[in-house]
């Protein structure tokens, strides 16, 4: 049995495998790229993307503005393959993000982070504007049925849209989640239950509309066999973000990758993030001092997230996050599912999808 395509809309993935958006540079046009040539989808993370620009000190909007256009359209050069974008709700600068997306015809607008209400509107301004057929797909992430009604209702009502398909991360994930810290390890989150409650919500709106809405299993998934379970129990495809990390093409330093295939199960820690969220990191010194309540003086230049709580917080979470992109895990700390212990080594994206396709084929029933 070989992998299934993912349609979302008239956007044909040959390899149900979208690669999750991993901010501050971590997941840019190289990774992206690489993982769309292979059949799946490529994605570009927008959380502080200018953080690599000379003047994004002095001038974060416009910098963020045109990394987003650069890699967006580097991307395009390498890859004829289908590209999408994670741009997070809770950016200061999401809409502009958004507009920039829309501008350099991206596949896909990923959004999650906060629920993206009002998504539809840049959609349907820009082409009502250019006079053009809409191209870009709008794809909320989700934690719950909840947040999945609440969108494909608002949407519907306000802008006459419904989402063109949803990614539901479970607690399993790294980076930022979605839930509360007590429920992670509640067998009422598992992705498991979600994905299967959000694939009924989504049923009446679909009956409704005649659109297909597909459901798009993410966070702690590993291997093929891990594929497989979710696209019998009716998702349309994965999110796979980890995984990405310990490949040839990822856009971090050696250094941050070799922290992947180093880590233990012990390792894995979930923090209190200065934006509000828990948050699944590798513990490291920086971790454990910041947990100490070590200030580690900042001012806050950047302001790129609406929710931050800077002025409590030990740590500037961007520039913690961009230090360990670079390699220097001293000043900073890479986040990461729950399954980094199983990494052994860095490969390319390529033998990582083939021995994807190759364990979904071979798991029996």
């Amino acid at each position: 049995m070989s992998f299934p395509t993912l349609k979302i809309g008239d956007i044909i993935a040959n390899t149900p495998i979208i690669q999750g958006g991993m901010g501050v540079g971590i997941s840019l046009s190289k990774l992206a790229s690489a993982v769309a040539n292979e059949g799946g989808i490529g994605v570009i993370a927008g959380a502080m993307i200018g953080m690599s620009e000379p003047d994004v000190g002095k001038n974060p909007l416009e910098a963020n503005i045109r990394a987003m256009r650069k890699e967006i359209r580097k991307a395009k050069e390498m890859t004829k393959g289908v590209l999408g974008v994670n741009i997070m709700v809770a950016l200061t600068n999401f809409a502009d993000l958004v507009k920039t997306s829309l501008d350099e015809k991206i596949d896909v607008i990923f959004s999650g982070a906060g629920l993206p209400l009002d998504l539809p509107a840049y959609l349907k301004e820009y082409y009502e504007e250019h006079k053009e057929k809409a191209h870009t797909k709008l794809v909320p992430i989700v934690s719950s049925a909840r947040a999945a009604k609440i969108l494909c209702k608002k949407w519907a009502s306000k802008y006459d849209y419904l989402p063109d398909a949803f990614v539901v991360e479970g607690p399993k994930a790294g980076g930022h989640l979605g839930f509360k810290a007590e429920q992670l390890e509640d067998p009422d989150f598992a992705l498991e239950k979600v994905v299967s409650e959000v694939i009924d919500a989504v049923k009446e709106f679909e009956a409704k509309s005649g659109k297909t809405i597909p459901v798009i299993a993410a966070g702690g998934i590993y291997n093929g066999e891990d594929i497989k379970k979710f696209i019998e129990m009716g998702a349309a495809g994965v999110q796979m973000g980890t995984r990405f990390v310990a490949t040839d093409e990822c856009d971090a330093d050696d250094r941050f990758k070799q922290a992947y295939v180093e880590a233990t199960e012990e390792d894995v820690t979930v923090i209190k993030s200065p934006v509000g969220l828990p948050g699944r990191a590798l513990k490291n010194k920086f971790v454990e001092d910041s947990r100490k309540g070590l200030k580690k003086p900042f001012k806050c230049p950047f302001e790129c997230i609406h929710n931050c709580a800077h002025e409590q917080s030990p740590y500037c979470i961007a520039a913690a996050l961009l230090n360990a992109k670079k390699g220097n895990l001293s000043r900073g700390f890479a986040f990461s599912g729950t399954n980094v212990h199983r990494i052994k080594e860095i490969i390319p994206v390529r033998k990582l999808i083939d021995s994807l396709r190759n364990e979904f084929s071979s798991t029996n029933k």
